[in-house]
């Protein structure tokens, strides 16, 4: 019963990490195989450890962060969907410059937190419920890899087939994600 339990969780957690990798499919950006297995283990990662850490956080931390992590999700997400929808706006017939690995760096790690602070919110809920966190957190990391690497592969196969449009509605859609968790938080 768990394991369902979890995993139903976890699909939960992992539609942002998908929706995201759905976005950055489209551009093209992450094209070899070591980049598709960089982005997914890391959204896959960061979910499980995020819900370690909010286990591990209380109460009282995370109801100090429960106060703008909507914010800071909105303002993570924006500045990486404005910088998508820049870049395939500016594309003429061919690449004015060279994309960003969004693989690597401070766009992957951006792309990591953004897409997992509401998982540091179920870590806080399942210490309160005394839930096996770490089967969990394990649960939840490998959904969200396995949902993450669907995502960049479909979203490939768009991007292949729709050119730079795809890029700038990529880069919407990660704008529209953040929206909606600044929505949904204040709106709760």
């Amino acid at each position: 019963m768990e394991l369902v339990t979890y995993s139903i969780i976890a699909v939960g957690l992992a539609m942002d990490a998908f929706a995201v990798s759905l976005g950055i499919g489209t551009t093209g950006q992450a094209k070899d195989g070591r980049a598709v297995f960089r982005l997914s283990f890391h959204f896959g990662f960061f979910q499980g450890f995020m819900t370690l850490l909010g286990w591990l956080l209380g109460s009282s931390v995370a109801n100090l962060i429960a106060n703008f992590d909507h914010w800071v999700a909105f303002a993570l997400l924006a500045w990486v969907g404005g910088r998508m929808v820049k870049e395939g706006l500016a594309r003429g017939g061919e690449e004015s410059c060279p994309a960003r690995d969004p693989s690597r760096g401070r766009t992957l790690m951006v792309l990591c937190v953004a897409t997992s602070i509401d998982a540091m919110a179920v870590g806080l809920s399942m210490a309160m419920l005394q839930a096996n966190v770490l089967f969990a957190s394990i649960v939840i990391a490998v959904i969200t890899l396995g949902l993450s690497l669907v995502g960049l592969l479909a979203g490939g196969g768009l991007g292949e087939r729709f050119g730079k449009r795809m890029e700038v509605l990529g880069g919407l859609l990660l704008v529209g994600i953040g929206v909606r968790i600044l929505v949904s938080h204040l709106l709760a």
